[in-house]
This record gives C-alpha cells, sequence and structure tokens, in this order.
C-alpha cells in the first residue's frame, strides 16, 4: 500500500508489468492503523512519512507476520522462507 494516487499506481503497474492489485491510501487511513505512518528524519529535517513494512496476512484477514523496518536487500529471501513454512 501506498500514498501514490491510483493514477499514478496504475502508470507504475503498466510500466513495471506487474500481475497483482496496488493498492492506494493517499489519506494514509488504512496506513497509520498499520502503524506504518511515522516521523521520519532526512538530512535534519523530520516529517511524516510512509515506514517500510511488510505485513502477511492470511486467508481469514488475520496478520500472521510483521516485518517493521524493511530494507530491500535480503527480505524477499526472508518474506519467501516464511511462506515455506506454511
Amino acid at each position: 500500500m501506498s500514498a501514490d494516487p491510483v493514477k499514478a499506481q496504475a502508470a507504475f503497474k503498466a510500466k513495471q508489468n506487474l500481475n497483482f492489485p496496488l493498492l492506494s491510501d493517499p489519506t494514509h487511513k488504512t496506513i497509520q492503523k498499520f502503524g506504518a505512518w511515522q516521523r521520519k528524519q532526512f538530512m535534519g529535517r523530520t516529517f511524516m512519512g510512509i515506514v517500510r513494512s511488510s505485513f502477511l496476512i492470511g486467508k481469514t484477514g488475520k496478520i500472521e507476520e510483521v516485518w517493521p523496518l524493511v530494507k530491500a536487500k535480503g527480505h524477499p529471501a526472508a518474506v519467501l522462507k516464511r511462506l515455506s513454512q506454511k
């Protein structure tokens, strides 16, 4: 989920040739509920923004795993490992 508008996500999806839906939350309502809208700091400036996180949501809608403060390197492997344990 991102705060990008639906139109921007549609363009990104087409450009990257993705075969899954992207979720848009420009009001940050759901992002806040998941705890991913937080105070951030960059180059001495403090602002609110999305903290990259991953949530594994099971078939029943229950959150089964949370990865806070995700870094791209190595994260896909960790998710795939967790999924293989199901």
